[in-house]
């Protein structure tokens, strides 16, 4: 018999996602600023998103964690 689907699983699935998207991007930063190299407004903007991501991602990690623990250590 199939597991119940619940709202909560969607919010921890959305969580994740939005958390590996925002790792994701972060490694591919370090490409940008070589490639913008002798455009300091670009390298800006990329610095600019880079620590953006990270700040997301620390969020997701954060509201995990928080969940998780409401419902008793386990996500499943």
């Amino acid at each position: 018999m199939a597991e119940s689907h619940t709202p909560a699983d969607d919010i921890i699935y959305n969580l994740v996602s939005i958390q590996y998207h925002a790792l994701k991007g972060a490694q591919v930063y370090s490409k940008y600023a070589s490639d913008a190299h002798d455009h300091s407004d670009v390298l800006e903007f990329v610095e600019q998103c880079r620590q953006e991501d990270a700040r997301r991602a620390q969020r997701a990690h954060e509201l995990l964690g928080k969940l998780t623990a409401q419902r008793g250590g386990g996500i499943g």
